[in-house]
């Protein structure tokens, strides 16, 4: 088992670690689980890192880190949701983002099994910081809305938005891409 495998492993082991915090009440469960989620969404930059530095990019670990990410976004945008932190036409924003993840790994793998392969593009790894950071702030809840002035909700549903339209913008892209490379 290499480093890269055991940090996107963790990743998976996180989400159910994360329900249970985020559902714990207070300040605590607020902090506990933005940072939880911060440290496992930092994860998913530091297994690719140790991949490609001590070469250890692997079968399983392509097959299990998009996985890993999907689980872990979905998993927070549900207790978001759930709680009410995202709400109304919000969950537009949550669902365009749980879509795409599903709809692109889906054309990944369809394309892995022709040996074809779409690389990430920057604005996809830019789109994931700002869901990240979204998802992160909104993780922290009233605590956090309060360490930002009031503001924290209000700033992590904006950069959702953002993200969703990045997502709808990135996944378009990767559709194209794998439809042309199809045909």
């Amino acid at each position: 088992m290499k480093i890269p495998n055991i940090l996107t492993i963790g990743r998976i082991l996180i989400a159910p670690i994360l329900v249970v915090i985020y559902y714990l009440s207070g300040e605590l469960s607020d902090w506990l689980s933005c940072i939880i989620f911060v440290i496992a969404a930092f994860t998913d930059y530091l297994d690719g890192f140790f991949a490609r530095l001590y070469k250890q990019q692997s079968k399983f670990g392509e097959l299990l880190d998009p996985i890993a990410d999907k689980v872990l976004v979905a998993t927070a945008l549900a207790l978001l949701i759930m709680s009410q932190t995202i709400k109304g036409p919000h969950v537009v924003a949550a669902i365009i983002i749980i879509t795409r993840e599903i709809l692109i790994s889906g054309l990944r793998e369809f394309l892995a099994k022709a040996q074809i392969y779409i690389p990430v593009t920057n604005l996809s790894k830019g789109k994931t910081v700002i869901q990240m950071t979204a998802i992160s702030i909104l993780l922290a809840g009233n605590s956090g809305d309060k360490f930002l002035f009031d503001y924290g909700i209000e700033l992590g549903i904006y950069l959702l938005w953002m993200s969703a339209i990045l997502t709808l913008w990135t996944g378009y892209a990767y559709l194209r891409k794998g439809i042309d490379l199809i045909d």
